[in-house]
């Protein structure tokens, strides 16, 4: 009988890449790791790694095994979720993976009525950049994410996840009040004159946001970068920029910003995932249903 510990790090390594990685993401020592990948090839009497300069390389063997491990969590995990149902009082532990926006405007609510409704849930959130977060979910990471999908700009997929539509909110460009004094903006294509504030390079909004001021004529000039939607509106409202900004952004607070509608009205998806294995789950579907009687009393 094959080591389950074992195979779990063989598809840690699968995913993370380095045994430096997976001793990091377990607690464990590099040296630990390697050891442990040893007794698995001598338990199955076959080579499973290979040196690829200073990293490894998994077999085609050791793929077979990655799949097996990844079914095994799999039935473990429905296991456990069918354990917890068998209880007459939802209870348990919920790891949510969420962005910004999301954890301002959206989990506040939910967690008070999941303290309210399921005091014996105990739910755990990380704020993350939703292409990493979906990865992070369906390595086990978390047991849910609330992920963002912008037009034109689909999130990544990946196998044995559920996804569920959770809302959708308006993308509108966010002008300073003095912009009308100082340059009379009233349309995307008049703000070419304007400095703007964007996210990195890579994230899905800042793609959408290039993309369509390119179809409307202009380079946008980017004279500012940061992933924090809330220094997006402090330099907009100080006037020192203007943004392509998502109204969820604005939930529970009043700005002095100009917010003009655009061309096509585009609206951006938010949306839960979850492992298909863990869905039976009474503690993740109390909280998937709760955050998503918030988004609709929104």
């Amino acid at each position: 009988m094959l080591e389950i510990r074992r195979l779990v790090l063989l598809r840690e390594l699968a995913i993370r890449g380095t045994l430096a990685a997976v001793a990091e993401a377990l607690n464990f020592s590099p040296s630990a790791v390697s050891q442990q990948l040893s007794l698995l090839e001598k338990e199955t009497g076959m080579t499973l790694l290979r040196k690829a300069g200073r990293r490894v390389q998994l077999t085609p063997q050791a793929e077979v095994l990655v799949q097996s491990a990844g079914d095994v969590l799999d039935t473990l995990e429905r296991a456990e979720a069918a354990l917890q149902a068998s209880l007459t009082r939802v209870s348990g532990r919920v790891r949510v993976a969420v962005f910004q926006s999301a954890a301002l405007a959206l989990m506040p609510a939910t967690l008070r009525q999941m303290a309210t409704l399921h005091p014996d849930v105990r739910v755990e959130m990380v704020q993350r950049e939703p292409e990493e977060a979906l990865r992070e979910t369906w390595a086990r990471d978390f047991d849910m994410v609330i992920a963002e999908q912008y037009p034109a700009h689909a999130a990544p997929h990946h196998p044995g996840l559920d996804r569920r539509s959770l809302t959708t909110d308006p993308i509108r460009l966010a002008l300073p009040a003095a912009a009308a004094a100082l340059h009379p903006v009233d349309s995307l294509a008049q703000a070419r004159v304007m400095p703007w504030v964007m996210e990195p390079r890579g994230a899905a909004s800042r793609h959408f946001a290039e993309q369509l001021c390119r179809s409307t004529g202009f380079e946008p000039d980017v004279r500012y970068e940061t992933a924090d939607l809330q220094a997006h509106i402090r330099l907009v409202e100080s006037g020192n920029a203007v943004a392509l900004i998502p109204d969820l952004v604005w939930a529970g607070r009043e700005t002095s910003c100009r917010l003009l509608d655009l061309p096509g009205f585009p609206r951006r998806t938010i949306f839960t995932a979850q492992r298909l294995a863990g869905s039976a789950s009474p503690a993740a579907r109390a909280f998937r249903e709760t955050l998503e009687a918030a988004a609709a009393s929104r």
